[in-house]
């Protein structure tokens, strides 16, 4: 085995002690979906401390809604997302995103407990100057990736975040170290429902966030959820 590869494989055990210790409470317990894909499995384990999401969720899966859909939006560092209905039978170079089911969900904010650590599921929607109450998707989601932050950079997130929410959300020191040494994206904490974590696959997430790209941060080669199923 050599260096890198050592360092890659301690990195990723370290991240899945960190996830063991710092996650919610009651993860045993999670309804669980596995999200079979193009490029290898993704397992995702669903808050129960958001039941709306959870419920929509799970109800969306045991119909097989997400089966043939496309991760339609990669943006490398920060995030996947999929679950845009147009995208079962979306032609090569098509602009995709705009998507949905007819209805949105109540918000589920739970901090600091819940928050955009890196492998948590989230919830897409609408921008505040047409969604004020910050509704989400029916149905579009996405895993975050996200990076690491410095001091510095913190201080600087913390200043967006007063910005767009008001001074509403403050960084606690938990979630300050989580940016620091596991990674995420915390300039979205607060606006966008988090309500799921991935338990298994994190390496595919890799792979995936950091495919090829067209304009519209589609994958050039084409990533499809060839099945969701409820699992646990």
């Amino acid at each position: 085995m050599n260096t890198k590869t050592g360092n890659r494989q301690l990195a990723g055990l370290l991240l899945i002690l960190f996830y063991f210790l710092f996650s919610p409470a009651g993860a045993q317990n999670r309804a669980e979906v596995l999200l079979e894909t193009s490029e290898g499995n993704i397992r995702i384990a669903l808050y129960d401390e958001t039941p709306r999401h959870r419920d929509n969720f799970l109800n969306l899966v045991h119909n097989h809604f997400y089966d043939s859909l496309l991760f339609h939006r990669v943006i490398p560092n920060f995030m996947i997302q999929g679950g845009d209905p147009t995208s079962r039978r979306a032609q090569p170079g098509q602009s995709l995103g705009e998507g949905d089911l007819p209805y949105t969900i109540e918000p589920e904010f739970r901090l600091p407990d819940i928050y955009h650590r890196r492998g948590v599921v989230a919830a897409a929607r609408e921008n505040d100057d047409v969604n004020p109450e910050q509704r989400s998707s029916a149905c579009q989601f996405y895993i975050v990736w996200g990076k690491t932050y410095s001091t510095v950079d913190i201080q600087k997130m913390q200043q967006r975040l007063d910005e767009r929410t008001n001074h509403r959300v403050q960084l606690t020191p938990e979630q300050i170290q989580t940016y620091r040494k596991v990674g995420g994206s915390p300039h979205l904490d607060g606006q966008y429902t988090v309500f799921g974590e991935v338990v298994e696959g994190m390496d595919v997430v890799d792979r995936i966030q950091h495919y090829d790209t067209d304009d519209y941060d589609r994958p050039i080669h084409d990533v499809r959820i060839l099945r969701a199923t409820v699992v646990k």
